[in-house]
């Protein structure tokens, strides 16, 4: 019973709203709407921009979701009163857009700002942990998105920024670890990019034969999915395993991130052994046994492991590669033996 309310709340809180706004679109495609508009649009207005975010708002007041997610609740309303009411009778549309608009974008990009610079400073004062991009933008964005449409974001952005603004290597500290040199991942990426552009080629060829904007869109796709794959290829190096004083910091490019408090670890092994992987075992890279692993860590209890996108899965044993392994657990055994 409790599972199924908790399935509903979801769409309750935003189904209400998404409601409210079909209903005032409704309304204006009505015959009283359009026999008498300059009757009502001020009213939809004020409907759309200011009654469905406070709607909103106050089905999230007690809830984890973050208040700012008003923010584009608001600007959906504008983008929708300036789509179906007449251009004629958006006075009061445009006053918002002129004045209240650019109070609204300003205070959002002043919050970001605050909380980069708060993000900034909480990783530099934990030590053996620097700076990551991707879980500073997942922790930014998450005070501003649903968790779920945040990751998704965040995993995007980030993509663009692997992909396009990092060139330089990464020098680890004493307390981060590579997974990618010695692993079987570069190469298996790489196969998968050049296998990509030969068959998206072949494909455009055939396809463009019986429609040409078929073929483009199967290139387009397949383009989109050799940029993804060259993305988590760049992130695999700039985002290294990392150990601080109490923390083990788990990631795997774009596709895996764990974090698992110390006193959470029952054991670390180093084994390359068979592992049938299940609900509770799993393997930091997707990859698994193509990318084999050269540690097991067991666990006292279930913790999160997050793949791409923010798909989240339970585990108490997790299978994983480190490139320098010994130096690994030499450091966790000191950090577990402290505790």
């Amino acid at each position: 019973m409790s599972k199924t309310i908790n399935q509903i709340r979801p769409l309750i809180t935003f189904g209400i709203p998404l409601a409210v706004f079909g209903l005032l679109f409704l309304i204006t495609k009505s015959s009283f709407f359009i026999d008498a508009p300059s009757g009502f649009s001020a009213t939809l207005t004020l409907d759309l921009i200011l009654t469905v975010p406070v709607v909103y708002f106050l089905l999230i007041r007690k809830k984890e979701i973050p208040k700012t997610t008003v923010i584009p609740v608001f600007i959906l309303g504008i983008v929708i009163a300036t789509l179906i009411i007449p251009q004629d009778q958006q006075q009061l549309l445009s006053v918002v857009k002129q004045w209240v608009l650019p109070l609204v974008e300003i205070s959002a990009f002043t919050f970001i700002v605050i909380k980069v610079r708060k993000t900034i400073r909480l990783f530099r004062a934990k030590k053996g942990v620097t700076l990551d991009f991707l879980t500073m933008l997942k922790s930014v964005t998450r005070e501003v998105l649903p968790e779920k449409i945040s990751s998704a974001f965040a995993t995007e952005i980030a993509a663009i920024y692997y992909v396009f603004f990092v060139w330089k290597k990464r020098k680890l500290s004493n307390h981060e670890f590579s997974y990618h040199v010695q692993g079987g991942a570069k190469m298996i990426l790489g196969v998968f990019i050049f296998l990509i552009l030969v068959e998206t080629f072949a494909m455009h060829l055939m396809l463009a034969q019986w429609s040409l904007l078929a073929a483009w869109i199967l290139t387009g796709l397949s383009l989109y999915t050799v940029f993804q794959v060259i993305a988590i290829l760049k992130s695999l190096s700039q985002r290294p395993i990392a150990i601080s004083d109490n923390t083990l910091y788990l990631k795997y490019g774009l596709l895996g991130d764990s974090t698992l408090p110390l006193s959470a670890i029952e054991s670390i092994e180093l084994s390359s052994k068979s592992i049938e992987f299940d609900d509770t075992t799993r393997h930091l890279s997707p990859l698994q046994d193509m990318d084999p692993h050269n540690v097991i860590i067991q666990l006292k209890e279930s913790q999160v492991l997050e793949g791409f996108y923010g798909i989240r899965k339970s585990f108490k044993t997790l299978a994983l590669h480190v490139d320098d392994k010994n130096r690994f657990k030499q450091i966790l055994d000191d950090k577990l033996g402290q505790l």
